[in-house]
């Protein structure tokens, strides 16, 4: 009996997609499938993938078994999640949650399960990022970590002002979430991203794009209202921005504690599927080119020693980015030949 309801036809490549190639569900397996109200249909395509494969669905309609907003991680979650071979969560952000996210998050870094990550999922990213040849965005990716491994320098250029050079610790890995999800490394769907926690960045960064955690939800595209970030040290030194509410708001999550205004992530987006941005993180921070993020540098991952409680994503449009003075990327197109691709 389905778990979720119904769906709409065209959502069937998309959730194929990411149970037989991203997450490679196989025949007799176990999937938790954790979901919100707002995200059923989504989670109904990806319940009759699950079933088509062989595998078996052990759902979780978070409604069902806590309020909202999550002031921790559910009970009735986290027991799916110790008794799966993979899991899938498929929510809708709300403020504050980010603490039960990053429970689940531990969860399965510590069973070493495949899990898919979609926070903010829609049907319409289902046929638009989840409909990419991830075997190509993996083959960008890996190339991409092989160039930053040996990399000195990375500069990135916006029309829209955008001025920065970032410096890299070779002692943190560069991580890659491809789509092609493995037990060591679980990966948000759509994917497409190759990041790491920067040794230092310096310049202005203007976010005319998407930001992360609830800013998306809340403000929407900043197109008409970018936030400028000034960035000195690795750290945030100023932000300003037309709207006095989210540059306000900004500036104090940036200091709920001593590393939230801390660069935690630099990350290069590589699904070629992709041209636009819609306004939801989970799907424009793929878009090729490079973003930051400020807070928690996923340390279980890169390497970073140190921590934050917050994680928020900046992101900026049609960027000119250069490794160690040689362009790979032009107006937010990725130059492949500049990659052997």
């Amino acid at each position: 009996m389905a778990c979720f309801g119904s769906f709409r036809d065209d959502l069937v490549p998309g959730a194929a997609n990411a149970v037989n190639v991203c997450l490679a569900i196989r025949r007799g397996e176990r999937v938790a499938l954790i979901a919100d109200e707002p995200s059923a249909e989504v989670a109904a395509s990806l319940e009759r993938a699950v079933r088509d494969a062989g595998a078996t669905p052990d759902c979780v309609l978070i409604e069902r078994v806590a309020r909202r907003p999550l002031a921790a991680a559910p009970p009735e979650v986290l027991t799916a999640l110790e008794q799966v071979d993979a899991g899938i969560l498929c929510v809708q952000p709300q403020q504050g949650e980010l603490g039960s996210r990053m429970t689940i998050v531990a969860a399965v870094e510590r069973r070493r399960i495949r899990y898919a990550h979609m926070v903010g999922v829609t049907p319409g990213i289902m046929m638009q990022g989840m409909r990419a040849d991830y075997r190509l965005v993996d083959r960008l990716s890996t190339r991409l970590c092989e160039r930053m491994g040996r990399a000195g320098a990375l500069r990135v250029e916006t029309a829209a002002g955008t001025s920065l050079t970032a410096s890299f610790d070779r002692s943190l890995s560069w991580i890659k979430t491809s789509g092609l999800i493995s037990t060591r490394y679980w990966s948000n769907l759509p994917a497409g991203e190759v990041f790491t926690t920067p040794a230092r960045v310096d310049g202005r960064f203007v976010c005319n794009g998407t930001a992360g955690d609830y800013f998306g939800a809340k403000y929407g595209d900043l197109s008409a209202t970018p936030l400028t970030l000034e960035i000195a040290g690795g750290r945030l030194a100023s932000a300003r921005c037309a709207r006095r509410d989210l540059e306000e708001e900004f500036w104090q999550y940036c200091h709920t504690d001593e590393n939230s205004d801390r660069v935690g992530e630099l990350a290069f987006g590589t699904n070629l599927a992709l041209l636009e941005m819609i306004g939801i993180l989970l799907q424009d921070e793929k878009i090729p080119g490079v973003h930051l993020a400020f807070g928690d540098p996923y340390g279980s991952q890169t390497g970073a020693d140190w921590t934050s409680r917050t994680h928020v994503d900046v992101l900026t449009r049609d960027c000119d980015v250069w490794i160690d003075d040689d362009q790979v990327i032009r107006k937010g197109a990725y130059l492949l030949d500049r990659l052997g691709l």
